[in-house]
């Protein structure tokens, strides 16, 4: 990944204390595994969640799987690091974590 790339992502990745990469929109998933981690960050009170399509842009959808060296969308992060997946974010709100991660200090 060329560095224009990685500040570029970087900046995305700590602009917003919650970030979302994702197919598609909130409003609008374009995968199941989207579907389901915005319908698990609701459940768990996440609010003003940041949200990029990466459908929309092909060298941020490739360079956020270098960035983070996790091969699959949706990637979550909290204050700029790195959560996970579809599946860890679904465990974390089964175990009661997610929901005081998203809720902040």
């Amino acid at each position: 990944m060329n560095e224009e790339l990685r500040k570029r992502i970087d900046d995305m990745v700590k602009g917003h204390r919650i970030v979302l990469f994702m197919k598609g929109s909130p409003h609008m998933p374009m995968c199941g595994f989207s579907a389901s981690v915005v319908e698990t960050l609701r459940a768990a009170g996440a609010k003003d969640v940041a949200a990029y399509d990466v459908l929309k842009d092909p060298e941020v959808r490739q360079g956020i799987k270098d960035y983070a060296n996790w091969p699959t969308i949706p990637q979550v992060y909290v204050d700029g690091k790195f959560v996970g997946g579809c599946d860890i974010v679904r465990e974390m709100h089964e175990r009661g974590e997610l929901a005081p991660l998203v809720a902040g200090k």
